[in-house]
């Protein structure tokens, strides 16, 4: 299916190409998907992805006008389009038909975009200013991303088999996750079917700086939504009809 894959940190060259090569050749099911990827040795970030063409989230990466910051995501994004026509104003370009508008988001807003977004997807950001990158998921994690850390780099991809292609050594089923799938149905508590890789939680703001480090945050939690006032009726169904006739042409689309 479409989706990410990389590596952060300071493998070879030589090395890290070929092993991302794998991993995007793995997402690539069928013949009319697009597929790039894009390589930063400075800032240690092997990363490529898959598309179908012409969907909201072809055409990556996108940069801003400045080719300093840069976006790669996939998924869906349904933002009201009279929250994104103001960046036109402020001088930004972008096609309001693709994801290209979301790069500008992150200049004006930082790390606090992603709490606009409002959808499925999973994406990173490459902050050439700042030297650093930023991965990051939905909300509830829908648009999966699953990981795996070793001494040389953290690996991630949105199929677990592009993991286990470049990575035989994880090939090994974890066996309370899979107790988990028979009793429960699903692996729960961000584990997998496989011992050692993991999956990223929903709501998560990663960033890995250009020394190595990395910061796991979280943006949301459901207590945020739970802790608004309560609405009456009548405001309610004016704010319903507000909000869906804002998004319901881009689910059209």
């Amino acid at each position: 299916m479409p989706g990410i894959v990389g590596i952060i940190g300071k493998g070879p060259v030589d090395q890290n190409t070929p092993v991302l090569r794998e991993m995007v050749k793995c997402m690539g099911h069928e013949s009319f998907y697009q597929s790039e990827m894009y390589l930063n040795e400075q800032l240690g970030l092997w990363t490529g992805w898959v598309a179908h063409s012409g969907s909201f989230s072809d055409g990556m990466p996108v940069w801003n006008e400045t080719k300093d910051i840069g976006l790669i995501f996939s998924g869906e994004e349904f933002t009201d389009s009279r929250d994104t026509e103001p960046l036109r104003s402020r001088g930004h370009r972008f096609n309001s038909e693709d994801a290209s508008y979301l790069v500008h988001l992150y200049e004006e807003m930082g790390l606090k975009f992603v709490e606009r977004l409002n959808g499925w997807f999973s994406g990173l950001i490459v902050d050439l200013r700042e030297k650093k990158i930023v991965l990051f998921n939905d909300r509830f994690g829908l648009n999966r991303i699953y990981y795996h850390e070793k001494k040389d780099g953290f690996y991630f991809a949105s199929e677990a088999k592009s993991l286990l292609k470049v990575l035989p050594e994880l090939r090994e089923l974890d066996f309370k996750g899979l107790a988990e799938t028979f009793s429960c149905g699903c692996v729960l508590q961000n584990r997998t079917l496989f011992s050692r890789i993991a999956l990223l939680p929903g709501a998560s703001r990663w960033v890995f700086t250009q020394d190595g480090n990395r910061r796991n945050d979280k943006y949301f939690s459901p207590e945020l939504w739970e802790r608004q006032p309560l609405m009456s009726a009548p405001e309610h169904y004016e704010k319903f009809k507000q909000t869906f006739t804002g998004v319901l042409q881009r689910y059209f689309r």
